[in-house]
């Protein structure tokens, strides 16, 4: 988890979450919680803050999970009223999550009225998963229900509470070995109105081509059938791992064509030698020398050398559609060696491939010195 995040999810958080809970109850015990929060608190990374948090919580409110649950809930601030754009400020609740997926999984009820609420505040996708593993069938009855609630953040916690490789979350196995009832539940989403909601199923379909493409491809072609431009879009997302593979059904399926005569040229990387945290720029042009149009799914591969130095391979999209005939477009990409949290560089050659419709052409190398 990015430094930053744990940064942000500071000392004044447990001070605010006693803070609120005062106010719903003058008796319970902050001094006390606060002394046991912040115990250790600043030498924990993000999630385990919370967790300690939700340990803290679980030891000084009512021993009653239902009075716990209810103090809780009274102590909630308002609903989230847009989809976007709340930064950090959400991640207040996640010690409340966390406290529902640690002490709540015997008390199903009092639990899924908490994560309801708590999902339109910040999400409940990581503490609605220990009960699809505890409690499958009621908790799957739970979320049919809810891909037809009003709220998109309750609708959005269908899809990505069941998404099999959820990021910061455990693996749901059952779900992994028969993802038939996720499945069911997404196709109630597909044609959300909320992109936020069909961002997240395509996510999710994502997630299971990773392990059932079969499965993947099958769904695409059935939603594909005289799909409206919104859910061909969700498509196109949920493809984007099979594409970037160049899987010759995914480009098949979004209406990508074997090349008939399409020309790439002066293809170039400038500069070719540089240093780590600067940027060389790719250049190419394509020619559509058919005398038809084409739709185009353009790539950009670079071949990110490892410490160990072996190489991992990294795709990057182009922004080029569909060629008229005779058609010729100058394409050019910036390639950033700047270290990030999720990708470190090491010196050495980089091999970079321009990827049309799932062929390859070589672009060139660059040198990046230490």
């Amino acid at each position: 988890m990015a430094e930053a995040l744990t940064n942000q999810f500071g000392p004044e958080i447990p001070l605010r979450l006693a803070r609120t809970l005062v106010e719903v109850d003058p008796h319970f015990p902050s001094e006390a919680f606060l002394q046991d929060a912040l115990c250790g608190y600043e030498t924990l990374p993000l999630l385990p803050r919370a967790k300690h948090l939700a340990s803290a919580l679980f030891r000084h409110l009512p021993a009653d999970y239902g009075r716990a649950i209810e103090m809780l809930l009274r102590s909630l601030g308002p609903k989230l009223t847009k989809t976007e754009g709340h930064g950090m400020a959400p991640f207040f609740y996640l010690p409340h999550t966390l406290f529902v997926a640690e002490y709540g999984l015997e008390h199903f009820e009092p639990s899924m009225l908490a994560q309801y609420e708590l999902t339109q505040r910040f999400t409940a996708e990581f503490s609605i998963r220990p009960f699809l593993e505890r409690h499958p069938e009621k908790t799957l009855a739970r979320l049919r229900l809810w891909a037809k609630d009003p709220s998109p953040h309750v609708r959005r916690l269908v899809s990505e509470g069941t998404r099999p490789r959820l990021p910061w979350a455990p693996r749901l196995q059952r779900l992994r070995q028969d993802p038939r009832p996720a499945i069911e539940l997404l196709e109630m989403l597909k044609d959300d109105p909320e992109s936020y909601v069909r961002r997240s199923v395509a996510n999710h379909l994502n997630d299971l081509g990773k392990e059932h493409p079969e499965w993947l491809l099958r769904i695409a072609r059935e939603w594909s059938r005289n799909a409206p431009p919104l859910r061909r879009d969700l498509l196109r997302h949920a493809l984007r791992s099979l594409l970037k593979q160049k899987n010759p059904a995914a480009l098949e399926i979004l209406g990508y064509a074997p090349l008939q005569s399409i020309e790439v040229a002066r293809a170039a990387l400038a500069p070719e030698t540089l240093r780590i945290g600067e940027s060389t720029t790719l250049t190419f042009e394509v020619t559509n020398h058919s005398p038809h149009p084409q739709n185009l799914r353009a790539d950009f591969r670079v071949h990110f050398l490892r410490a160990d130095g072996k190489t991992s391979p990294k795709v990057f999209r182009v922004p080029l559609e569909t060629l008229a005939p005779g058609e010729r477009v100058l394409c050019r990409r910036k390639i950033s060696l700047a270290h990030k949290t999720t990708r470190r560089h090491y010196p050495g050659t980089h091999r970079v491939e321009i990827q049309l419709n799932g062929e390859v052409f070589e672009a060139g190398c660059f040198d990046l010195l230490p």
